[in-house]
């Protein structure tokens, strides 16, 4: 049953369009991500329903309710910002409690709730602080908790991690995962970070130049691409444009193995490269290594060859199985290729 839905949304500034004609279904307790490059619409999106953009056209429903013209401060929902925006004269507490306080809430029902979302947090211990003695991790803590205390029915997170370095970023993805699921409130967030789309969600919502890409569980997104957006935004991946037919796909000069017989006609042909093996008999591909670098827990190939550069990875379960300038051949299973109509390029 769907909780919070948007349908038909568009926002256009001038003859541009921000959002173009934006339906989304959001069921209750989900946790879903606007993902796409900068300037694709997911924070004006986010913006509309959180009521700080109007849309131009398009409703939002929350709960079968229209809220679309009503006012942000009127809608209820808890809202989490990059910057965190608290209050640097507050101490941890009175920054929770303030949204309680502009409600109205009885100052005894204050203090049990906001020790509740303190509790909720793991910041007990940090009540009495203010947010400059605060770490980066504590004071997006804080600004979760000022979002929740207030039991908001749908969460809206504006690239909440965006400010916190890789490795607390990284902690911070399980704690805010493992939070929602505590709360099981609906949640939307907007991320441009593909690693932390598929960590948290669990459905993206791709964008491109306003519109939907495609929507999907992490994992069936990332193996079954629907087009050559999605299959290089979601990851890493190699594109071939050819031809199906009779249970292969033609590249040129070159047959590949076609994981889909009773597709024909022009594909683009997908093949991610952690899915791609070296070889000595049986290579699909022949190349010459022009790059090696080294990931920590992979290994990342760059190949020349003459479909273009490829890239392969394997894992780092030792030394390499290749140098720069070696001459090496490729291969991979039919099943772990994939391929989607040809997209038209304008």
């Amino acid at each position: 049953m769907s909780f919070l839905k948007l349908q038909g949304l568009v926002k256009r500034y001038g003859n541009a369009n921000a959002v173009a004609e934006f339906s989304l279904s959001v069921n209750k307790g989900e946790f879903v991500c606007l993902l796409g490059p900068s300037g694709c619409g997911k924070t004006t999106t986010l913006q509309m329903v959180a009521g700080f953009v109007q849309p131009t056209s398009g409703q939002i429903l929350l709960d079968g309710k229209d809220i679309t013209g009503i006012k942000p401060d009127k809608r209820g929902l808890g809202i989490v910002f990059q910057s965190y925006a608290l209050f640097p004269h507050m101490t941890v507490s009175d920054n929770i409690a303030f949204g309680l306080e502009m409600r109205g809430i009885a100052v005894s029902e204050r203090r049990q709730r906001v020790g509740e979302a303190l509790e909720l947090v793991h910041l007990g211990p940090m009540a009495a602080r203010f947010p400059s003695e605060l770490s980066g991790g504590q004071r997006q803590r804080v600004a979760m908790a000022r979002a929740l205390v207030i039991k908001p029915p749908v969460l809206l997170l504006d690239e909440p991690m965006g400010a916190l370095d890789a490795k607390l970023r990284e902690e911070m993805q399980i704690e805010l995962r493992a939070l929602q699921r505590r709360v099981g409130i609906t949640t939307l967030m907007v991320t441009h970070d593909q690693a932390e789309a598929m960590t948290l969600a669990d459905r993206v919502v791709l964008m491109n130049k306003g519109q939907i890409e495609q929507v999907g569980r992490p994992f069936d997104m990332y193996e079954r691409p629907n087009g050559r957006f999605s299959s290089t935004f979601l990851g890493k991946a190699n594109v071939f444009e050819g031809t199906a037919v009779g249970g292969s796909v033609k590249v040129n000069d070159y047959c590949f193995p076609c994981p889909e017989p009773a597709i024909t006609g022009e594909v683009d042909y997908i093949v991610r490269p952690e899915k791609m093996e070296f070889t000595d008999d049986g290579a699909l591909i022949r190349g010459t290594v022009s790059a090696r670098v080294f990931l920590g827990n992979h290994w990342l190939f760059q190949i020349d060859t003459k479909l273009g550069t490829l890239q392969l990875t394997h894992a780092n379960n030792g030394l390499p199985k290749a140098a720069e300038g070696d001459d090496v051949g490729v291969t991979w299973a039919a099943a772990d290729a994939h391929i989607v109509p040809r997209e038209v390029t304008l």
